[in-house]
């Protein structure tokens, strides 16, 4: 059977560009690849196809032999045909997708990989009210610095690095399994393309020289914990001219002594005698904005919750601050004398005779003891 045209196969104009060409088949490889189409013939054919013809397509020389003399000139069997043995293909389609997914910056044919820095976090420990009105601080992180012994060279003064033996300072080596061919970082360069043979003895060969670096964060008002604040370009410095990455400033608020945040509300425990429950009367209670009362009804029982409105925090995107809910907690005496224990017994007989009219759920509890085991 004859071959289809090259242009037919991949779906471009005899004149597309070379990105045209890489698209088209890297559109294809992903449609027929066998992975995809597991006992499929026809993928199986359909990918090898469009794979030659992107390798003609793909080479300056090979496209030109091919645009002139057609399938014959580029035919392997034939006399001074350019033949099909180079080593692109399918890692040279996939490179792109490979480097978009994994960050490996520029392809390794056309020098050194460029990275980005790798981002850092920083954990800031921060207190109630420093998150609720915020502040501006400052925080000591590590970082590089270039070597001023070597000018960040990395290599001993009085030399300079060579071009890497394992990759020719492309900064990237081609592995060929079978079908496959994978493209990765140099190990011996590790994408810088060079080889230091005699390292500087202050950086040992690095280039750089870890020091700490000081920087002003502004901790915004109403930040919770768990929330992270972005430094741009204050990570680790990228390697071979790459960005630097970022840092990211997460926040921890320390246990409060009084108030437990829930969001933009918050929550506090007001211990009060049971005389103060039964008799009522005004109570003072603490907020972050200085102190507050609240009213305590006669008869107030345990458990009880008191709110009081715009008392809370004001979150950072929020239009209102939240509320502060003060939950009763009542105090028992204790270590009582004789005297108070008999005041105390009087009392409580006193209670007796007014029935439930004075422990309404007392009686109730009792009713439905009874009940449960009648």
């Amino acid at each position: 059977m004859a071959k289809r045209d090259f242009y037919e196969i991949l779906g471009v104009a005899k004149n597309a560009s070379e990105d045209d060409i890489r698209k088209a088949y890297r559109k294809l490889a992903m449609k027929y690849h066998p992975d995809r189409n597991p006992d499929s013939k026809e993928a199986e054919d359909k990918f090898k196809e469009a794979k030659e013809a992107y390798e003609i397509l793909s080479d300056e020389e090979k496209r030109a032999v091919y645009d002139r003399f057609g399938h014959a000139g580029v035919d392997p069997n034939a006399a001074g045909g350019a033949g099909m043995g180079g080593a692109g293909g399918f890692a040279d389609a996939f490179g792109d997708i490979f480097g978009e997914i994994f960050g490996a910056g520029r392809r390794g044919g056309g020098g050194p990989q460029v990275y980005r820095g790798a981002d850092l976090k920083y954990n800031l420990e921060i207190s109630l009210e420093q998150a609720a009105n915020g502040f501006e601080t400052e925080i000591r992180i590590p970082s590089w610095e270039s070597c001023e012994t070597c000018h960040g060279s990395g290599a001993k003064p009085g030399t300079s690095p060579r071009t890497c033996h394992t990759c020719g300072g492309n900064g990237a080596v081609r592995m060929q399994q079978g079908f496959f061919s994978v493209q990765q970082t140099c190990p011996t360069c590790h994408g810088s393309g060079k080889e230091i043979v005699d390292p500087c003895a202050d950086c040992d060969g690095v280039g750089r020289i870890r020091k700490n670096k000081t920087l002003q964060v502004k901790i915004p008002a109403g930040i919770d914990d768990g929330m992270r604040i972005r430094s741009s370009g204050n990570g680790e410095p990228g390697l071979n001219g790459g960005p630097p990455g970022d840092l990211f400033v997460e926040i921890r608020i320390k246990p409060h002594g009084i108030f437990q945040r829930d969001g933009e509300d918050l929550h506090c425990e007001l211990t009060i005698p049971f005389t103060k429950a039964a008799l009522g009367g005004t109570l003072e209670v603490p907020t972050l904005s200085g102190r507050g009362e609240i009213t305590i009804p006669e008869g107030t029982q345990a458990g009880k919750t008191f709110r009081l409105r715009g008392k809370g925090i004001k979150g950072v995107r929020s239009s209102y601050p939240g509320d502060l809910y003060c939950h009763i907690v009542l105090e028992t005496p204790v270590r009582l004398n004789d005297e108070q224990k008999a005041l105390l017994r009087q009392f409580e007989a006193s209670l007796s005779t007014g029935g439930d009219r004075h422990s309404p759920k007392s009686e109730s509890w009792t009713d439905k003891v009874k009940n449960f085991f009648s």
